[in-house]
């Protein structure tokens, strides 16, 4: 089911308070190009050992009766019929989204969970980080963006296939599906994080298990 959104490809206001600030890649040529998707250098040296096992992250969430790929379709469905909704600094409903507002709403209604409204307290929130070669749809991705290096201040949700769906910028159209591949995304991106390890025990129940 997640695969329907593998081929879906298609930012600069700084984090205050609360929101984000993207810029958008150089060029439409740019943002299309497909490159490989592995761990750049800066990442992969960083958070190498830091990074959550796949027994880690099982033990993370053992117990809690929800599937994570079926929490993930929600979001994901739910977060592409908002494509093209305007960028609003501050913004947490669909009149408009600043990216950490687009996040949060998304998680809020298709999974329960309440995330920190913030960037800069979203990438604190207490779940398994994931390395770049392990990242698995709904995994949220965070960015520095306002030229400060490993400061955050932009956010979004894996998709798969190198892909992420976001909030970026009045000027790039608000909601949007960019490449993670694309320089510019590669060279600001910070760390990954599997928040819906966090997920309510309340959550929807699925009898049949997915790989």
């Amino acid at each position: 089911m997640l695969n329907r959104f593998a081929p879906l490809v298609p930012l600069a206001l700084v984090t205050l308070l609360f929101g984000c600030a993207a810029h958008s890649p150089v060029s439409q040529q740019e943002q299309q190009q497909q490159v490989r998707n592995s761990v750049t250098a800066q990442s992969s040296v960083l958070f190498q050992e830091d990074v959550a096992t796949d027994k880690e992250m099982a033990d993370f969430a053992g117990g809690k009766s929800y599937q994570l790929p079926v929490l993930a379709d929600s979001i994901l469905e739910r977060g592409m019929s908002l494509i093209g909704t305007r960028y609003r600094f501050g913004g947490t409903s669909e009149a408009g989204f600043d990216c950490s507002g687009f996040i949060g709403y998304l998680f809020r209604e298709e999974a329960g969970m309440d995330l920190p409204r913030s960037t800069r307290e979203m990438i604190n929130v207490d779940a398994p980080l994931v390395a770049r070669n392990n990242l698995k749809p709904g995994d949220l991705l965070f960015f520095a963006t306002n030229g400060r290096r490993g400061r955050v201040s932009h956010a979004g949700i894996y998709v798969g296939d190198n892909q992420f769906i976001h909030s970026s910028s009045r000027k790039s159209g608000g909601v949007r599906v960019d490449n993670l591949g694309d320089s510019y995304w590669s060279k600001t991106f910070i760390e990954a994080k599997r928040a819906l390890a966090m997920a309510p025990a309340a959550a929807p129940t699925i009898v049949t298990a997915r790989k």
